[in-house]
């Protein structure tokens, strides 16, 4: 069976998904993103505690992740705004970087991999806006879905 955009009508124009018919199921969708520094900004950065004049860093990208993941819809046009059941974000040091997952769950009829996405990247965002006084050589990288599942098929990658 041909794929075809699920936004795009027969004619070409934008349009949102009619979910309506749809059942409501229990979906969850992981995503991850990494923020890159330089070996000397990132020494830094570890040194204090990953804090900085505005705060904790990673507490502060965790709240507006969150924050991101319930303005999806806000956001993305076609978005459906979703009930969302729980958010988990976790932001750990990796070598010379960050790396955030965003896992999202609700029970609805359509999925919430544009939550998880949105999650890393409000998150990202804001490790970049908290760090930029640093270095601007910082790298917001790999943001990809990593798993989903629920609906018509699951996803892993």
């Amino acid at each position: 069976m041909k794929k075809t955009l699920s936004h795009v009508d027969k004619d070409g124009n934008a349009k949102m998904v009619d979910v309506g018919h749809k059942a409501n199921t229990d979906r969850t969708a992981k995503a991850f993103g990494r923020v890159v520094f330089t070996p000397e900004v990132f020494t830094q950065l570890k040194n204090s505690g990953f804090a900085g004049k505005k705060g904790s860093i990673i507490q502060t990208a965790v709240i507006a992740g969150i924050q991101g993941v319930k303005q999806t819809s806000t956001l993305i046009p076609m978005c459906h705004p979703l009930p969302v059941n729980s958010i988990s974000i976790d932001i750990v040091p990796g070598e010379n970087c960050m790396e955030i997952e965003c896992t999202v769950k609700c029970s609805g009829k359509t999925g919430v991999e544009m939550e998880a996405l949105t999650g890393v990247s409000v998150s990202a965002l804001t490790i970049y806006d908290m760090c930029k006084a640093l270095s601007h050589d910082i790298h917001i990288t790999n943001i990809q879905l990593e798993e989903k599942s629920g609906g018509k098929s699951d996803f892993k990658r």
